[in-house]
This record gives structure tokens, C-alpha cells and sequence, in this order.
């Protein structure tokens, strides 16, 4: 059974009357294990479906299965729950609070978590030493460079231990150094059994996944391995 399951996805958006088609009739499966890059131009719609896949937004029509079960038999009370348990998130703008620590911001999403509490500071240092940052884990995130805010993002992301990461453009803000040294970070991930989806509009950052999605005005162009 997929982990991801999509079938004759759609997403239109209406504004003042008029609708705009940001997905078309999108259908795919993503096993366990996988890390897929979905890519294409500004608009092409692969932001909007993350943001269906990471359960942030609800589809116009179509079903979306995860862990084989779809979407709307969720309660929004489950949604939240599946998110915070079974889900990773690392965005391009981090998303840190600039004042706390590494250690409190990867500890933060524990708090919402089933996770007992007696767990949390070995999950925590567990999860920055995956990223390699032990050394900065006392550090305010205000003081951090780019490349060093993304992998305390990735450690946040990891430390409930989900069943998958969403990066959403994880490279965007960052040079082309500390970018590549990103990507080894998830590839890494990737290769000790995490399940990763990465949106990204850089093909140099796709072929670095195991498969590629490509989409153009909301239909997905070419799905193939790399």
C-alpha cells in the first residue's frame, strides 16, 4: 500500500467570481521510502500540492490518501494530529523563532506531541546531531547562518520522527554552498529510510532525488526516475 495514494486531484481557487485552476486532473502514488522532487516553473501549481499532500488545504475534488486513509474521513482534530505526528515540514524561510535556542526549536513541535516528555531531550540532541549541529545547539537561531537555520528546520522536522518530509524550496535562501550541503542532509535522510517530497523550481536540485515529478499549468508533464 502507497503511502501517498492521489487520484484525479484538482484545485481551483475562486476569487470575486472568477476561478483559477491551479491543479488539473493530478494522479500519482508515492511509496514509503521514496524521495521525489516535484519541480517545474513559477505557477505550475507544485506549491498548492504540497500543500494538499502536507494536509494544509483541502482538494476542489479528486482523492488524496495517506497511509491509506483518504482525506475527508479525517476530523480536523485527526488532520492536526497527522500533521504534528506523521508529518515534517522544513520551508524556505525556516520558520524559527529567532530568539530561542537550536534546542528549543527543534523541541517545539514535541510539545504538541503524544511523545512522553521523559523522551524529548534525547529525541531533540538526537535529531540536531543527525543534522550535524551538536556543537550549536545551545546557540540562539538569531545568530546562525543560512545554511545552519535549514538544518535546524530539517532536526525540527525530524524530531517526531514522521512517517514523511515535505521540504518546501528547503535551498531558496541560501547560497549555492550551503544549498549543496542541504541537499546532502536530506539525501542522507533519505538514505537511512525517510520518505522525502521535495518542491523545488531548480532541476539540479530534482536529479539529486531518486524520482522526478514535473508539472506544468497544473498537470503533472513527466513523471520519471532518475
Amino acid at each position: 500500500m502507497p503511502l501517498i495514494s492521489v487520484a484525479n486531484l484538482t484545485k481551483t481557487y475562486v476569487n470575486d467570481g472568477v476561478e483559477t485552476p491551479a491543479l488539473r486532473d493530478v494522479s500519482f502514488t508515492i511509496a514509503a521510502g521514496e524521495f521525489v522532487a516535484i519541480t517545474g516553473p513559477s505557477g505550475c501549481g507544485k506549491s498548492t500540492l504540497l500543500h494538499l499532500l502536507g494536509f494544509l488545504d483541502a482538494p476542489t475534488s479528486g482523492t488524496y490518501r495517506f497511509d491509506g486513509r483518504a482525506s475527508a474521513d479525517y476530523s480536523p482534530q485527526e488532520l492536526a494530529a497527522v500533521r504534528n505526528q506523521k508529518m515534517g515540514f522544513v520551508f524556505q524561510a525556516f520558520n524559527l523563532l529567532s530568539r530561542a535556542s537550536v534546542y528549543h526549536n527543534v523541541r517545539l513541535p514535541l510539545l504538541y506531541s503524544r511523545v512522553p516528555e521523559g523522551e524529548w531531550d534525547g529525541r531533540v540532541r538526537a535529531a540536531v546531531d543527525a543534522v550535524g549541529l551538536a556543537h550549536r545547539t545551545g546557540h540562539l537561531a538569531a545568530r546562525l547562518s543560512g545554511g545552519e537555520k535549514q538544518r535546524t528546520a530539517i532536526a525540527r522536522a525530524l524530531v517526531v520522527d514522521p512517517a514523511v518530509i515535505f521540504a518546501d524550496e528547503p535551498t531558496g535562501n541560501l547560497d549555492s554552498a550551503s544549498g549543496r550541503a542541504i541537499m546532502q542532509t536530506i539525501t542522507g535522510l533519505n538514505q537511512r529510510g525517510h520518505t522525502v517530497v521535495l518542491i523545488t523550481h531548480d532541476p539540479t536540485v530534482a536529479q539529486q532525488a531518486s524520482r522526478v515529478i514535473r508539472m506544468r499549468d497544473g498537470k503533472i508533464e513527466e513523471d520519471r526516475m532518475t
